[in-house]
């Protein structure tokens, strides 16, 4: 039994999550806040021209100004641009490729039926863990996370009676929360290596950092995250969020007929030949999908076009579950699916317009790495001991991670101060790497700057049509919370028994 003293501390933090979910849903639409934020911006680059801020690039050593939008030069800028910004939006190709095929897996059966299979297997008190431990595996391939299971998710938790969204933001906290755990080695691995591998050389010349020097150090993560994923979801968000009393529909839980069976195993069937062609092209060291001057697979034409193998497997498997369950009986019906899978995105591109303009300004007018580079040089000149300096390089890390969405832009900056310095005081740039990693993950699901924000948004509204951003934030914030607070912990205690975070990599520096 709860005592009061828990009751009244749960009352106090449903309060300040309530807070904040009105005071950000009385922002404006969230199409219109990024508007508001675009000409802040602009406004923003003025302001700081005319105060001649400046800071010198640790790796480069350049000069770096903020650049005037409101110049006539900006303003040239701002109109010739546009639609380039709009077009070149990353997420935006990303999820319009992958709901076409995704959209004939829908409309086929496949996904419905599946998700019925799912529930009707699947034990119940397992299904948050796998979620978010599924959410940390995506990360891999982050857009299978963000454009595949963070709805699936919503519609899972929802077929089985639960708030839909507590399924959603359970899979976005494991996706994008969690982005520096996994059993498995992604693409950015090496981007991040090769950036410390520079950095320590200004030390060290000829220093190697390997991109699997975090491994151990994100293996473990991996089912940190997961188990306190779970924890904040049920303990905190399910209770919070209540009942669903909303207008969406659960899918039916029905028992499995002849025709989906049958349909079922033309999907697996095809899924095995698709799977099968992939270990064929990836597993061998002259594999054809893997990189034909290097034989790499972390660079590989595999991992580069994984959006393209997420439409063609869906398609592939949607298809033949189409013609084994006879719910696809020409091609109009394959087109039906795709079209119909668009006609969800509407608010979303809307907003995807705006946001894409906010984040061109911030990178054109220099502001986020001026922001960034100030915040480092007051960390370095702290004076704190190796601990509450790397903590205090975490929360710092995740601070800027609420300004600059991208992880390399963002270590390719901090990198030339904080490896340096370290290894300086006898530690290792890779466990600098891990420090960065964590602070540089946390506050992910709470960031606006964060590239798939507002396809999450998007989602949510599905389900709540007055939601913003402020429902969005005040649901996320308990996992920043204790995803920061659990991975500090487990970083400190890695630190006090000189634990190696991967393969060579050690705590400190040979010789220390």
């Amino acid at each position: 039994m709860n005592s009061p003293a828990s009751k009244a501390s749960k009352s106090f933090s449903a309060r300040i999550l309530t807070f904040i979910e009105r005071v950000g849903n009385a922002l404006p639409h969230p199409a219109t806040l990024f508007a508001i934020l675009a000409f802040l911006v602009i406004l923003g680059s003025w302001l700081f021209s005319l105060a001649g801020i400046s800071v010198i690039h640790p790796g480069t050593g350049d000069v770096v100004k903020p650049v005037n939008l409101l110049s006539v030069e900006g303003l040239h800028k701002i109109m010739v641009m546009m639609i380039k910004n709009f077009t070149d939006f990353a997420p935006l190709g990303t999820v319009l490729v992958a709901l076409l095929g995704i959209g004939i897996a829908e409309g086929s059966g496949l996904i419905g039926t599946s998700l019925r299979l799912l529930v009707i297997k699947a034990p119940r008190k397992m299904l948050t863990f796998v979620i978010v431990f599924s959410g940390v595996l995506s990360n891999t391939a982050s857009e299978v996370g963000y454009v595949l299971l963070v709805p699936l998710s919503a519609i899972i938790f929802l077929a089985i009676g639960r708030h839909p969204i507590a399924g959603l933001a359970a899979a976005f906290a494991g996706v994008s929360g969690g982005y520096s755990a996994n059993l498995l080695l992604g693409t950015i691995d090496p981007l991040l290596a090769g950036i410390s591998e520079e950095a320590a050389r200004i030390i060290q010349p000829g220093y190697q950092v390997n991109p699997a020097c975090n491994y151990y150090f994100m293996f473990v993560s991996t089912f940190l995250i997961a188990g306190l994923g779970t924890w904040v979801t049920e303990k905190i968000v399910v209770p919070r969020l209540g009942e669903y009393k909303g207008t969406e529909k659960a899918e039916e839980i029905k028992p499995i007929s002849k025709e989906e069976k049958k349909g079922l195993i033309y999907a697996t069937v095809i899924s095995l030949v698709i799977g099968a062609l992939t270990l064929w092209g990836t597993v061998p060291a002259d594999g054809f999908l893997r990189d034909i001057e290097t034989g790499s697979l972390l660079k590989s034409p595999f991992l580069k076009g994984i959006v393209a193998f997420i439409f063609i497997t869906s398609a592939a498997a949607g298809i033949a579950y189409g013609i084994g369950a006879k719910t696809i009986k020409n091609d109009s019906d394959v087109m039906s699916g795709m079209a119909k899978s668009m006609q969800t995105l509407g608010s979303y591109i809307v907003l995807v317009f705006f946001a894409a303009q906010f984040v061109a300004y911030f990178n054109w007018t220099n502001i986020g790495i001026i922001t960034a580079v100030k915040g480092a040089e007051t960390l370095r000149s702290s004076g704190f001991g190796p601990i509450p300096l790397m903590i205090s390089f975490v929360v710092v890390s995740a601070i800027i991670n609420l300004f600059m969405g991208s992880a390399s832009a963002k270590w390719a900056i901090m990198a030339p101060v904080f490896i340096p310095m370290f290894m300086l005081l006898g530690y290792s740039p890779e466990y600098v790497q891990v420090a960065y990693r964590i602070g540089d993950s946390v506050t992910n699901i709470i960031s606006p700057m964060m590239s798939y924000f507002a396809l999450i948004i998007a989602f949510v509204q599905r389900y709540d049509k007055e939601a913003g951003i402020g429902t969005l934030i005040a649901t996320m914030i308990p996992y920043s919370f204790f995803f920061l607070i659990g991975w500090i912990i487990l970083f400190v205690c890695w630190i006090l028994f000189a634990l190696p975070v991967g393969p060579g990599a050690g705590m400190l520096l040979p010789g220390n």
